[in-house]
C-alpha cells in the first residue's frame, strides 16, 4: 500500500513539475511558529506552517546529506530536485556540500514533527568535538549519585565513568549525551539522594536493568535513528498506543537519533515535552551549555574512501562469509563484513591465518578482540578514516601505537569478543566518528572489489568491474564464496 502511495505521489510530481527552469512556481519560506501550548504548560513546541503544493521549498544542505536520502525526506523523486536545481552536478557527488541551497518541490503537509534542532550531528557521533572532554573529570566535579555507583559490564564491576566511555567507543556515542540523558531522566548527575537507580533512564524492561544495560539499549536506538535519517529509510516515530508522527524534513540527523530514543519509551505528551526547549535541551544546557558551541562538521563535500587492500595477505584464498551487517547487535547500520580464513571449516577453529592492514595507519586501540587502525595517523579513532577490526584473537594483536604498511599482519581471526557461529574477522569503516554503511553512496571498495547488499543482512556479493566477477556471501566454505588476493 505504502508502495502504491508513493508511486502515486512521484507520478503525480512528474505529471505537474516542469520540465524547464520551473519559473511559474512560487518559493515559499515555511516559518517556524508556535503552536498553542501543550497541556504539560511550558514554552509552547515550535511547529512549521503549513505549505501548498507545487510551492517550492528552500534547504540548507546538511553535512552528509546525499540526493538520495534528501529526496526521501521530502518524499519527491531526485529526478524532480535535480529538474530545479539544474546548476548541480549530483552525478559527480557522493555527500552534497553543506550549506548549499536547494530548490524542493513541494507534494504534500503532513502533520510534521517539530522543527526545533536539539543537539547538532556531532554531540550524537563520538566525534572531534569530543577529544577534550574527560568523563571521569567531569562526573566527579558535579558530586552526585554517580561518583559512587559502581555497574558490573563486561565481566566486571566498573565505576559510573568507566561504563559510559566504553557504551561511547563501542557504539560511537558522544558521553556529553550520555551523561545528559541520564541527568535528565534520573538526576544521578547531580543529586546525590536517588532512592531507585535500577532503569536510570526510564525503560522499564527486566533485561536492560542497571546504567550499563540501559545505555546500550539507547545507544542502539540512537543508532537506529541517526543512521536511519541519514540514509532516508527512517522518516517517522511511533508511539506506545499506535500513533505515528512523521519527522519534520528540515530535521537533522543527531535530534532524528532523540526522536526516536524518546518515543521508543515515552508516551506522546512526555515525548512533546522531552523534544521542547523545555525539555531535554534544557538539561544538556545546564550540565553543557549551548550544544551547538561544540558542534563540528563531521562530513566534507563528495566524501570518497581512500585506495584499501582486501583484509589478508596476498596470493591466499579467504571466504567471503559475511555481506553488510551491523557493526554491533541489530540497529547500527549495515556497515560490516566479514572474511573466512582458508584453514578452518565451518565453525569456531584454531587459525594462525593473519589479518592484515587494509591501508597504512597506527594502532589506536586494541583489547578484547578489537583493534582500530587509524589512517590519518593522529592516534585518535574519533577523526579521519578509521578501520575497526573485531573477532581477532586475543593473542598476538597488534599494540596499540604501532605504526603499520598496508598488507602488515593485524591479528589472527577467531571466534572471540560478541557472538560469531564461525572463525573470521569482522571489520567496518568510521569517518570522524561515524560509521559508513557498507553498501552506500560510499562504497566499501578493497583491492578493486566493491562490497554490496541484497537487502538481507549478511546477504549480498562482492562485485569486481573489470573482468567483470561476482562472489556471493556465504556462511559456509565453498568455490562459490572463495575470493583470492
Amino acid at each position: 500500500m505504502m508502495k502504491r502511495f508513493i508511486l502515486t505521489l512521484a507520478i503525480l510530481i512528474s505529471s505537474c513539475a516542469p520540465r524547464s527552469t520551473p519559473s511559474p512556481l512560487t518559493t515559499v519560506t515555511p516559518p517556524a511558529r508556535a503552536a498553542p501550548s501543550p497541556s504539560f504548560g511550558a514554552t509552547p513546541l515550535p511547529t512549521r506552517a503549513r505549505w501548498n503544493f507545487g510551492d517550492v521549498l528552500p534547504y540548507t544542505v546538511q553535512p552528509g546529506d546525499t540526493l538520495v536520502a534528501v529526496a526521501a525526506r521530502f518524499n519527491t523523486p531526485s529526478d524532480a530536485i535535480q529538474q530545479f536545481n539544474p546548476e548541480i552536478k549530483f552525478a559527480d557527488l557522493t555527500t552534497l556540500e553543506p550549506k548549499t541551497q536547494l530548490k524542493i518541490p513541494a507534494n504534500y503537509a503532513p502533520f510534521n514533527g517539530t522543527p526545533f534542532w536539539i543537539i547538532p550531528d556531532s554531540e550524537l557521533i563520538n566525534s572531534p568535538g569530543v577529544k577534550d572532554f574527560l568523563t571521569k573529570k567531569f562526573i566527579l566535579e558535579q558530586k552526585g549519585f554517580l561518583t559512587t555507583y559502581d555497574d558490573y559490564a563486561d565481566q566486571k564491576m566498573r565505576p559510573t565513568w568507566e561504563v559510559i566511555d566504553r557504551v561511547a567507543q563501542i557504539y560511537s556515542i558522544n558521553p556529553r549525551l550520555l551523561i545528559a540523558l541520564v541527568e535528565y531522566r534520573s538526576g544521578a548527575v547531580t543529586q546525590k539522594n536517588i532512592s531507585d537507580f535500577t532503569y536510570p533512564l526510564g525503560y522499564r524492561q527486566p533485561t536492560y536493568g542497571g546504567l550499563h544495560n540501559q545505555l546500550i539499549w539507547a545507544a542502539k536506538q540512537m543508532s537506529r535513528g541517526y543512521y536511519g535519517w541519514k540514509s532516508g529509510k527512517i522518516l517517522e516515530v511511533t508511539f506506545s498506543d499506535g500513533r505515528v508522527q512523521r519527522l519534520d524534513f528540515w530535521q537533522n540527523a543527531g535530534t532524528a537519533a532523540l526522536h526516536s530514543l524518546f518515543a521508543e519509551m515515552m508516551t506522546q505528551e512526555e515525548f512533546n515535552r522531552a523534544v521542547s526547549p523545555d525539555g531535554f535541551s534544557a538539561t544538556y544546557k545546564k550540565l553543557f551549555g549551548d550544544p551547538f558551541r561544540h558542534e563540528v562538521s563531521l562530513m566534507p563535500t563528495n566524501l570518497r574512501q581512500p585506495n584499501l587492500l582486501l583484509p589478508f595477505k596476498k596470493d591466499t584464498i579467504w571466504s567471503y562469509t559475511g555481506a553488510p551487517h551491523a557493526v554491533w547487535g541489530d540497529d547500527t547500520p549495515w556497515a560490516a563484513i566479514d572474511f573466512a580464513p582458508p584453514t578452518v571449516g565451518i565453525g569456531c577453529g584454531f587459525s594462525n591465518d593473519w589479518a592484515t592492514a587494509l591501508a597504512d595507519g597506527v594502532i589506536t586501540r586494541s583489547d578484547e578482540s578489537t583493534v582500530m587502525l587509524d589512517l590519518d595517523g593522529d592516534g585518535d579513532e574519533r577523526t579521519g578514516w578509521v578501520i575497526f577490526y573485531f573477532h581477532l584473537r586475543s593473542d598476538e594483536m597488534a599494540s596499540v601505537g604501532q605504526k603499520l604498511k598496508a598488507g602488515d599482519p593485524v591479528g589472527h581471526p577467531s571466534c572471540e569478543g560478541g557472538r560469531a557461529t564461525g572463525t573470521n574477522v569482522h571489520i567496518a569503516r568510521k569517518y570522524n566518528g561515524e560509521w559508513i554503511t557498507a553498501d552506500s553512496i560510499i562504497p566499501f571498495v578493497m583491492s578493486g572489489w566493491r562490497t554490496r547488499s541484497s537487502g538481507r543482512e549478511y546477504f549480498g556479493s562482492l562485485t569486481f568491474d573489470f573482468p567483470a566477477l561476482k562472489i556471493e556471501a556465504c556462511e559456509c566454505v565453498s568455490q562459490g564464496n572463495q575470493i583470492k588476493h
